[in-house]
């Protein structure tokens, strides 16, 4: 476990310059790699994985929802995260997929102001040890918003709101990003690689209360992640049953 006193995401962006390294991640024949899956590990922190406490006590822990165990995360005044290093070409793999949920949101918070800078839930994404998207689910700013977020110097990292406000609060949803198109639209240039993924939680600075949920996280090709889409479309109304 690391601890550091710096303010917010310029925190959770300094640990990446200290431990992205020569871990691989290789796709399987099915053009998908497996990041983490929460409902198979009997580990709170996964093997490979690595649990940052940036301020406050982390409360993580693996939770029962009806058939599946998924990763809670709750922070009350605190920001922590799992991270792990990945170093792999997103050349045939260049869609991120996850499932998150909020439950609660840190009151106020909005990327976009420093003194507000807390999220329910974020996903860190580093390319390199200087350039960084952070995919959030904001409690202010709108969807589509993207922006500069606070960074160390010499590092650049670009938010991009996917989900906010209470709308949405208790409802799992899928998310399927492309990196190379997300990382060439503020970038301007395509990404060598992907370096390593954070979850990421955080409620200090509006001194409130946060609380997410992940169930996993995948790359995978474009045919794939079509083919899962259909899968959960196909299957989810039999699991509502």
């Amino acid at each position: 476990m690391q601890t550091s006193h710096m303010p917010g995401m310029a925190a959770v962006l300094l640990t990446w310059f200290l431990i992205l390294g020569g871990s691989f991640c290789h796709a399987t024949a099915s053009n998908s790699a497996v990041l983490v899956d929460f409902s198979t590990t009997s580990q709170t922190v996964p093997q490979g994985w690595e649990l940052v406490v940036i301020q406050g006590t982390p409360q993580v822990h693996l939770a029962q929802e009806g058939e599946t165990q998924v990763l809670r995360l709750r922070s009350e005044e605190a920001s922590f995260g799992l991270q792990r290093e990945v170093n792999t070409s997103l050349h045939e793999t260049p869609i991120l997929e996850w499932q998150w949920k909020v439950t609660q949101l840190p009151d106020g918070g909005d990327f976009r102001q420093r003194r507000t800078d807390d999220q329910a839930a974020q996903l860190v994404v580093a390319f390199s040890s200087r350039h960084f998207i952070s995919y959030i689910w904001d409690s202010t700013a709108k969807p589509g918003t993207t922006g500069k977020g606070w960074a160390p110097p010499f590092s650049k990292l670009y938010a991009f709101v996917l989900r906010s406000g209470p709308t949405q609060l208790g409802t799992w949803i899928t998310e399927r990003r492309n990196l190379i198109e997300d990382y060439q639209r503020v970038f301007g240039e395509a990404p060598k690689s992907l370096r390593g993924i954070r979850i990421q939680i955080n409620s200090q600075h509006t001194r409130s209360d946060a609380e997410s949920s992940w169930k996993s996280i995948v790359l995978t090709s474009p045919d794939s992640s079509e083919r899962r889409l259909q899968l959960t479309q196909m299957t989810e109304p039999y699991k509502r049953r």
